[in-house]
């Protein structure tokens, strides 16, 4: 299996000296959904933004698809198929549904506009409530179809490996389980996914692998399952 993403002995340390991630280590293989768990301030979200260039590494190192991207500028990074759904969603609220997908092929080079009329037939087909709502201002859609909106723009980039930052902050368990159910989908497509996510239960449904952080530190790895029978993840996450 070919490997997507790793990192080796990653650190970050923020001002002031507090360390948010202390020498960790993980990996996404192709085709994979890998989870990173935890509590708020545990140290999930700043190894995301490591990998995407958004918190600056003072140690260890990352590759992608069997190159190092230590410091690469973003447009690079998803130059080589790295596309990060920011948590917050952060879509352009007063723009319409179809204005928010075009504005995420905006670096896409396509002087007929074929290649972006794929994409966005291929964004419809997985979210059609997107289509039926393309008129619509993004910023009066549900908490839910925003969601589904930011995953779609992210999408109008073929990404390689898609990187999720809370995805289910602020929605109904409904749309939890819609918007978790076409990751699946995105998945199946071969498209693989890093998902960091604060709802335990929902992740480790979806996921082939997941890491839990604690402190800036990885304190457990394995698969969906074994994750699920860990006794501290039950202790803590999962209502036991």
């Amino acid at each position: 299996m070919n490997r997507i993403l790793e990192a080796n002995k990653l650190s970050v340390t923020y001002n002031g000296g507090f360390m948010a991630l202390n020498a960790v280590s993980f990996y996404v293989d192709e085709c994979e959904i890998v989870a990173f768990v935890g509590m708020n301030g545990a140290g999930k979200s700043t190894a995301l933004k490591a990998v995407c260039g958004l918190a600056p590494i003072n140690g260890g190192s990352i590759s992608a698809f069997g190159q190092q991207i230590n410091g690469l500028s973003v447009d690079k990074l998803v130059a080589k198929g790295l596309t990060l759904v920011p948590e917050g969603r952060r879509i352009f609220s007063t723009m319409s549904v179809l204005e928010n997908i075009e504005m995420g092929a905006f670096t896409v080079v396509d002087k007929e506009g074929t290649v972006v009329k794929k994409r966005k037939e291929k964004v419809y087909n997985l979210f059609p409530i997107l289509f039926d709502r393309k008129r619509q201002v993004a910023g009066t859609l549900s908490g839910g179809e925003q969601q589904m909106l930011a995953i779609g723009r992210a999408l109008m980039l073929e990404p390689r490996l898609l990187l999720l930052d809370e995805p289910s902050v602020g929605l109904s368990p409904n749309y939890v389980e819609k918007v978790f159910e076409k990751l699946i989908e995105i998945n199946k497509l071969g498209t693989s996914i890093l998902l960091v996510e604060q709802n335990v239960k929902a992740a480790l449904q979806i996921c082939h692998r997941g890491y839990m952080f604690e402190s800036g530190l990885i304190t457990y790895r394995g698969t969906a399952e074994f994750l699920q029978n860990n006794e501290r993840l039950k202790s803590l996450f999962l209502g036991r």
